[in-house]
């Protein structure tokens, strides 16, 4: 008979070689620097960057929200360990000059912080 245990959480570790964005609240990796497209975004709570890939996130529903710069299509984002809103996805844009952003995310400035190689 098989033993079932309860699954746990995965978080991923990006290399300490590559400058990092962290989860202010309980620093887990979020994203290196090299993935970031934009720092002039607009979250909820202020400031945002936008990135093209990201980790250690889950994904709210998806859900039609009027932004800056129009109709789109989004999934709020959770940090994986600590459950803080940190921002959202792009799943769909319904203006074709805001197509670029589908599938990226952004992440709000109030819930991230500079972690390791920013020296």
């Amino acid at each position: 008979m098989a033993q079932v245990t309860k699954s746990q959480t995965f978080q991923a570790y990006l290399p300490n070689c590559h400058r990092t964005y962290s989860c202010l609240h309980c620093r887990a990796h979020l994203a290196k620097h090299d993935e970031l497209i934009s720092k002039c975004f607009q979250g909820c709570q202020g400031s945002a960057y936008l990135f093209s890939f990201v980790v250690n996130v889950s994904c709210g529903p998806a859900e039609e929200r009027v932004l800056i710069t129009g109709l789109h299509a989004v999934s709020d984002i959770y940090c994986e360990n600590c459950k803080t809103t940190l921002g959202w996805k792009y799943e769909h844009a319904f203006e074709s000059s805001q197509k670029y952003k589908e599938g990226k995310c952004i992440i709000e400035l109030a819930h991230r912080i500079k972690d390791k190689g920013w020296e």
